[in-house]
């Protein structure tokens, strides 16, 4: 079982990182210690308490691959035609762009090489809610993913959420056996070991530019 980090609450927090090139790829994850990240995940608070979560594993190398492939088809297609968000020069977000890129790229050319990956999937379907009960059903497993990815990094792993399956979730259900009719898959998360463990709090933009206190 994977030793704990000496992190501090703030310390954890503040330095749990989307990671992509610092995962380690050639070191084997154990299924308890992934195991023992979900028990935490579900400690986290749902909707009405409901813990309508499922999450699939995935270790097998042609599983992988295949699911690597159509994250790599979606990845393809949207980087070569979705114009880039724009920001002023002086921003954290412009200056780290380049960074951002390279290592989405990484993660694209080496996902199937990762040691575990997690599919997660919420009960039902979110477009089929009206529009003032769809927050409330995206909060019902979010926290519970968030809280995986801290357990990880707790655990010296790291993930990052990736979203470009979801737009193959009718292909990603053929390979996995899931029922997308009843389950809505809510994101792909590479799992792996990272290499080293001093992640540190990135640059964000001034909190004072989005904190409203009363009205807007």
């Amino acid at each position: 079982m994977a030793e704990l980090l000496p992190l501090n609450p703030d310390e954890l927090l503040t330095t749990t990182r989307a990671v992509r090139k610092r995962l380690d790829l050639t070191r084997p994850v154990e299924r308890s210690v992934v195991e023992r990240c979900i028990e935490i995940a579900m400690q986290a608070p749902s909707g009405s308490n409901r813990q309508t979560w499922q999450f699939v594993l995935v270790d097998d190398p042609e599983v992988k691959q295949q699911l690597a492939d159509l994250y790599g088809s979606v990845f393809d297609s949207f980087s070569s035609s979705t114009p880039a968000a724009s920001f002023d020069e002086t921003d954290t977000r412009a200056q780290r762009k380049a960074h951002v890129n390279a290592s989405a790229q990484h993660l694209r050319d080496h996902l199937h090489e990762v040691p575990v990956m997690l599919l997660a999937y919420q009960l039902g379907r979110p477009d089929q809610l009206p529009a003032g009960s769809q927050p409330g059903w995206w909060g019902s497993v979010v926290p519970a993913v968030w809280s995986f990815m801290l357990a990880l990094r707790a655990r010296g792993l790291g993930s990052v959420w990736t979203t470009m399956v979801c737009r193959k979730e009718a292909e990603v259900a053929e390979v996995l056996g899931v029922d997308m009719a009843e389950h809505c898959l809510i994101g792909l998360f590479p799992v792996a070991y990272t290499i080293g463990t001093d992640f540190k709090p990135a640059p964000r933009v001034d909190p004072a530019g989005v904190v409203h206190w009363n009205h807007w």
